[in-house]
C-alpha cells in the first residue's frame, strides 16, 4: 500500500508518446524544412516582444531567414468596440457581461502572408495568428494566475488587454472580454495545434508536440487527476494554508486557494524536477467532454465543468465581505452565464469563537439596511451587519448551503472548503467592514446588484431549517459509510461525505458522472480505478475523477479515519 504523505502544491503527470522540450533552439531545430509560414497563436497578456525576439533568433541562428509579422498591428480600429460587451446598467463601473466576440470580431480581415520562395520561415505572432493561414500553427501559454496578479498589482504595461486598448491593464476587460473571447478562440483551434509552449519562463519555454499533448489529454481524461493549486492574497487573507501547506504568501497572506476552478486551472506535465509543461483543465473537458464530465452533464453544461473546489483562508485573517451571488435569470440575461452560482462552505479547520454570516434575520428590515449600505461608502460608517444577517458557529466538519441571493461571509479564523458551481466571477459585494486598499480607496461594492438580487424568502428559522443541514445516512458497510451532507431542489449539485475507518477501503462508482473529492480531515486516502491507475490524496487535496473512471475504491491511509468531501451533480 502506498504510504501516506504531505500535501503536494506541484502534482504532475507524464506525457504519452513524446517528451517535453526546452528552450528556443530546440523549438527552432523543430521546425520542417522549406519555405514555411509559422503561426504562434495565444493570450494577449505573455510577452509577445520577448516570444518573437527569442524565437526568431533561433531561427536565425539555426541559418534560416526569418521575417516577422505582428497581427496586433492589424487589427481594425473598431476592434475594441466589438469585442466588449456593453454593461447592464450603461454606467456600470462594476462589471460588464461577459463577451460573445470571437477573435475575428479583432480584424476587418486577417492578414494572409505569402510562403517565402526561399528556405525561411515567416513568423506571424500575437492573439488570431491562427486566422492567418499558416502551415504550421504553435500555441504559446501563460497560465491566468500570471496575468490576473500583475494587473492586480499595476505591473502590466498599456496594451496588455485584449484588442487594441492603449490604457494600463483592467482586470474589468481581463475577466469579462478577454478571458471568455481567447478561452472560445483556444478551444476551437485545439485540434490543429502542432505545438504547445509554456512560457512561464520566457527565457526558456518548455514545449510538448501536438500529438502528444492530444494522446495525454485522451490518457488524462479517463483517469483521476489533480489540478496544480495556488493562493492569491486578498485584504481579508489569513495564514493557515502558508504554515500548515508550505504556500509562500505572495502579498502577505494566503486568502483564496484555487484547488480547482476550472476556467483557470491548469494539469501539469512532465517529470517533477525536470521540464514540465502546464496546459488548461478546460482542454480536458473540451477534447473528451463525454469522459470528464458524462453525458448527461456535458448535455446540460456544454464543455463547461460545472463545480469547483476553492479554500478561503482567513484563519489569522479578517472577515470576507458580505455578498452574494446572482440569481439564476439575472446571472442568464444581465452577466451572461447560463448557470449560476450556488455555493457551500464547508468548515475544514476553525479557531474558537469563529463564524459564519449565513442569512437574513427575521426581522432585517431591507430599506434599513439598504441606507446602512449607502452611509458606509458615502461617510465610512460602520454597518451593525448582526441587524440584518444571521451567525453560526464554525464547527469543523460542518456544510453551510448558499444558494444565489443569499447573504453570507465566512468570519476571521476559518479556513472554509467553498464547493460551488463554477461561475465565479460576480460576487456582489454589499459591506466589507471598511476596509481600504495600499492606496486608500475602499473595495468596490456593487450595492444595487446585490439588492437587486437579494432573496427575502428565505430568512429567520427557515435560513437553519434548510441551509444548515445535518448529515443523513446514504450507506454503509464495514468500516466506512457515505453520507449527505447538503442538497437543495434549487442547486443541481449535491455535497456528500465518504467516511473510511483505519484500514479499510469501499467501492464508489461514478455513473456516469464525475465526482470531485477532497479530504477534509485524516493522512489522505488512495484511489483505485479498475484498470489499476491508482492516485493518492493527501490531506487538503482536491482529485477530479471522471465520469470515463466508473467504479473505483478508496483506500484510507494513516492511523485515523478519513474524511472526504465529495461533490457531484445530481440534477444537470
Amino acid at each position: 500500500m502506498p504510504a501516506s504523505r504531505s500535501y503536494d502544491p506541484l502534482p504532475s503527470y507524464q506525457p504519452v508518446d513524446g517528451t517535453v522540450t526546452v528552450g528556443w533552439p530546440a523549438l527552432a531545430a523543430d521546425l520542417p524544412p522549406g519555405p514555411l509560414v509559422l503561426a504562434v497563436d495565444g493570450p494577449a497578456a505573455l510577452d509577445w516582444a520577448a516570444l518573437a525576439d527569442g524565437l526568431a533568433g533561433a531561427v536565425r541562428a539555426a541559418g534560416r531567414d526569418t521575417d516577422l509579422l505582428d497581427v496586433r498591428d492589424h487589427y481594425a480600429e473598431a476592434a475594441d468596440e466589438r469585442i466588449t460587451a456593453r454593461p447592464v446598467p450603461a454606467d456600470d463601473p462594476f462589471f460588464t457581461p461577459l463577451s460573445r466576440a470571437r477573435v475575428a470580431d479583432l480584424f476587418d480581415s486577417p492578414p494572409r502572408p505569402e510562403r517565402p520562395e526561399r528556405d525561411a520561415v515567416v513568423l506571424v505572432f500575437g492573439p488570431g495568428a491562427s486566422l492567418c493561414g499558416p502551415d504550421l500553427l504553435w500555441y504559446a501559454d501563460l497560465p491566468k494566475r500570471y496575468a490576473e496578479a500583475a494587473v492586480a498589482k499595476g505591473e502590466l504595461p498599456v496594451g496588455v488587454n485584449l484588442g487594441r486598448a492603449a490604457a494600463p491593464g483592467d482586470l474589468v476587460r481581463l475577466f469579462y472580454t478577454d478571458w471568455p473571447v481567447l478561452d472560445r478562440h483556444r478551444d476551437a483551434i485545439a485540434e490543429r495545434i502542432d505545438r504547445w509552449i509554456d512560457v512561464q519562463d520566457p527565457a526558456g519555454p518548455a514545449a510538448l508536440d501536438g500529438a502528444a499533448l492530444r494522446g495525454t489529454l485522451a490518457h488524462l481524461a479517463r483517469g483521476p487527476v489533480r489540478t496544480r493549486p495556488y493562493f492569491n492574497s486578498t485584504p481579508w487573507g489569513g495564514q493557515w494554508a502558508a504554515s500548515e501547506l508550505g504556500f509562500t504568501p505572495r502579498a502577505g497572506n494566503t486568502a483564496l486557494g484555487y484547488e480547482l476552478i476550472a476556467p483557470e486551472a491548469g494539469v501539469v506535465i512532465g517529470d517533477k524536477g525536470a521540464a514540465q509543461v502546464e496546459v488548461p483543465f478546460q482542454l480536458l473537458c473540451v477534447a473528451h467532454p463525454e469522459d470528464i464530465l458524462g453525458e448527461d452533464v456535458h448535455r446540460a453544461f456544454g464543455t463547461s465543468f460545472p463545480i469547483r473546489f476553492d479554500y478561503l483562508d482567513t484563519m489569522g485573517g479578517g472577515n470576507l465581505s458580505l455578498h452574494l451571488h446572482p440569481r439564476e435569470r439575472y446571472m442568464r440575461e444581465v452577466f451572461g452565464w447560463p448557470y449560476t452560482q450556488h455555493e457551500t462552505y464547508y468548515v475544514t479547520a476553525s479557531e474558537e469563537g469563529a463564524q459564519v454570516l449565513l442569512g437574513l434575520t427575521g426581522d432585517a428590515d431591507l430599506d434599513v439596511m439598504r441606507r446602512q449600505v449607502e452611509d458606509s461608502i458615502d461617510n465610512g460608517t460602520p454597518m451593525p451587519v448582526e441587524q440584518h444577517i444571521q451567525s453560526h458557529p464554525a464547527t469543523v466538519g460542518q456544510l453551510f448551503m448558499i444558494p444565489a441571493g443569499t447573504p453570507h461571509a465566512s468570519g476571521a479564523g476559518n479556513l472554509v472548503l467553498e464547493v460551488s458551481a463554477t461561475p465565479y466571477l460576480y460576487s456582489l459585494r454589499l459591506y466589507d467592514w471598511l476596509r481600504r486598499d495600499a492606496a486608500g480607496a475602499s473595495r468596490p461594492l456593487p450595492y444595487e446588484h446585490g439588492f437587486a438580487n437579494l432573496d427575502t424568502a428565505r430568512r429567520g428559522e427557515d435560513v437553519t431549517k434548510d441551509l444548515i443541514q445535518q448529515p443523513r445516512p446514504l450507506r454503509s458497510g464495514e468500516g466506512w459509510r457515505e453520507e449527505v451532507l447538503g442538497a437543495l431542489p434549487e442547486m443541481f449539485y449535491a455535497v456528500h461525505r465518504l467516511v473510511v475507518s483505519q484500514g479499510c477501503d469501499m467501492l464508489d462508482d461514478t455513473a456516469g458522472r464525475f465526482h470531485i473529492l477532497n479530504v477534509a480531515a485524516g493522512e489522505g486516502a488512495v484511489i483505485e480505478t479498475r484498470d489499476g491507475r491508482t492516485h493518492t490524496l493527501a490531506f487538503a487535496e482536491t482529485l477530479t475523477v471522471p465520469a470515463a473512471v466508473g467504479p473505483y475504491r478508496v483506500r484510507a491511509l494513516g492511523d485515523d479515519e478519513v474524511r472526504i468531501v465529495k461533490a457531484l451533480v445530481v440534477e444537470p
